[in-house]
């Protein structure tokens, strides 16, 4: 089974979006619509303190009749923010996921940030990681 490295290595981009706490909605939505992302890491000094998605802001602003340009990410952002290392595999990434209802993983080494894995980024490990089972089967049978 791959790890959290093999997936960060796979991805065709490294750069993370990370916005700070005391930057506006509007600023993070603006920066996620630019870069075609649904998640941002929120840090500071360096430290991951919070992740905002599409889907906090649907909750969080839409709802709450809240505006985007008066709103600070702090007040929206997720602040209890499950990450990952680089040692973990995709099926203990995954079934975090499945079971606290996340759609990204920060990847944290030493106390800072170093990437960010989405669902789909394990889900094509592991179809990857199956498609290598299979052929080596079929060679192992095959003879």
């Amino acid at each position: 089974m791959s790890t959290v490295a093999k997936v960060l290595l796979n991805k065709a981009s490294q750069d993370v979006a990370t916005i700070t706490p005391d930057a506006t909605v509007l600023e993070a939505i603006a920066l996620m619509a630019s870069k075609g992302i649904g998640a941002i890491v929120v840090v500071e000094h360096e430290q991951v303190v919070g992740i905002v998605s599409e889907r906090d802001y649907t909750r969080k602003i839409a709802l709450m009749a809240r505006t985007s340009q008066q709103t600070t990410v702090s007040e929206i952002m997720t602040s209890r923010v499950i990450t990952v290392g680089r040692s973990h595999r995709v099926d203990q990434c995954l079934e975090l996921m499945t079971d606290k209802h996340l759609r990204h993983l920060p990847v944290v080494e030493d106390g800072k940030l170093i990437g960010l894995i989405s669902i789909g980024d394990l889900v094509k490990a592991t179809m990857e990681d199956q498609k290598k089972l299979i052929e080596q089967l079929q060679q192992y049978i095959s003879g």
